[in-house]
């Protein structure tokens, strides 16, 4: 690989960082392996970008969405049937990336214009906005609170989140341009060194934890009351899926959705997510702390992203290295994600500014109106085992206002 160097290197290496935190976060709470999930993620994302051209700089993570329906099923019949729930999750990408490949990219962007996908875009990252502030102030760990209060961790996030912003802003004027490109790995470095000379880190299961292990492995069984329950939801994540690639093209200048095509991009999630339920893994998908982390570092290279999936393979074989990564206080985590999560609403005002949406325009309003307050509100719809709700809603009233009060509109372009 011609581009791979050692200044990729080290950004791989951070951004292995900057996507542990979310991606582990899936696994500790539903119960999954974390080592399988590192594994997973490594060889998905090495396979998405053999699918995608190796074009789009995309790490796959473990997605959020599917959290509830993993712990219901793992619950009441066991966490072999919720890997096969996953299964038929990548199966559902799959098909329905095949239709979109006859999709035009014109009929695309119709569907999704800016003043559709720029609030789309904004969501995800202040849907995000709450997890990064529980764990700046210390909402997840009372252990931690006790021993250093809200204000110790308030104090802990922000020193973190102010060196990342040093980086970023001052280093390249004095001179020290490469450092200013790793302003995560810099901060999480300062951030854990503090902790850890406050004494607030518990590194005994650390020590314990051997230097090299089998992920626990887990082959998935299936029923069809499980898949009833997360093949649903694959829908979310589609529309998901759709606003991560639409992010990450306006972060770099590309339009991903013409090149190599939003068909290429959601098959390569559904290959990756039927590997991952194959080992004992969760469903992977593009995710948003990725498109905050390239926006924050300015690195595009797509070997980066292919960089940090060889770290996470080698490193899910490392029981002490996430046990290490496992103690890494929420504050150190918040402050830096409060810079990665705003950096992606940022850019979805960005896309829409870059776009000249004209809000004088009431249905354009009403739109953006409705997504935001929709989204934010986490506003649910339920029928059945089916439930869509927070930016899959939000989402899904975008497109459906957009083609009813513009329908005409889009008629006479067409035929004037």
């Amino acid at each position: 690989m011609k581009d791979l160097n050692s200044r990729n290197v080290i950004m791989g290496l951070q951004h292995t960082f900057v996507m542990f935190g979310a991606t582990v976060l899936v696994p500790i709470l539903t119960g999954l392996d974390v080592g399988i999930t590192l594994l997973a993620t490594g060889i998905g994302t090495l396979i998405f970008h053999i699918l995608t051209k190796g074009i789009v700089p995309i790490y796959l993570g473990s997605s959020f969405a599917f959290i509830a329906a993993i712990t219901s099923i793992s619950a009441s019949s066991g966490q072999a049937y919720a890997l096969g729930g996953i299964f038929g999750v990548g199966v559902m990408f799959m098909l329905v990336s095949l239709l979109l490949k006859y999709i035009s990219i014109d009929v695309l962007h119709k569907i999704l214009p800016a003043w559709v996908t720029g609030p789309m875009i904004v969501l995800i990252g202040l849907i995000l906005a709450p997890v990064a502030i529980s764990n700046a102030n210390g909402a997840n760990s009372q252990t931690l609170t006790a021993q250093i209060g809200t204000n110790g961790c308030w104090l802990l996030a922000l020193s973190t989140f102010a060196v990342s912003v040093f980086v970023k802003i001052y280093f390249e004027k004095i001179g020290l341009k490469f450092l200013s490109m790793l302003p995560v790995l810099i901060s999480l470095i300062f951030g854990f060194a503090i902790s850890a000379i406050l004494g607030i880190i518990d590194f005994s299961k650390v020590i314990e934890a051997s230097w090299y292990g089998l992920p626990q492995f887990t082959t998935p069984k299936f029923s069809v009351s499980a898949l009833s329950i997360t093949v649903p939801i694959a829908f979310v994540a589609i529309v998901e899926h759709f606003g991560d690639v639409l992010a990450i093209g306006n972060v770099v200048g590309k339009d991903f959705l013409k090149n190599p095509g939003v068909h290429r991009t959601l098959f390569g999630d559904g290959v990756a997510s039927c590997i991952s339920s194959a080992m004992g893994g969760p469903v992977l998908t593009t995710y948003s702390e990725n498109t905050g982390a390239i926006a924050l570092t300015g690195n595009k290279n797509p070997i980066i992203m292919r960089v940090a999936a060889t770290f996470a393979i080698f490193l899910a074989f490392i029981p002490k290295f996430t046990e290490l990564i496992k103690v890494i206080p929420g504050p150190v985590i918040g402050g830096i994600s409060i810079l990665l999560f705003g950096m992606i609403s940022s850019i979805g005002i960005k896309n829409m500014i870059d776009a000249k949406v004209d809000f004088t325009n009431p249905k354009i309003l009403i739109i953006a109106a409705s997504m935001l307050v929709i989204g934010l509100g986490n506003a649910e719809f339920t029928y059945g085992n089916f439930t869509l709700k927070g930016l899959g809603l939000a989402a899904v009233i975008g497109i459906t206002l957009n083609l009813i009060l513009n329908f005409s509109d889009i008629f006479r372009r067409k035929n004037g």
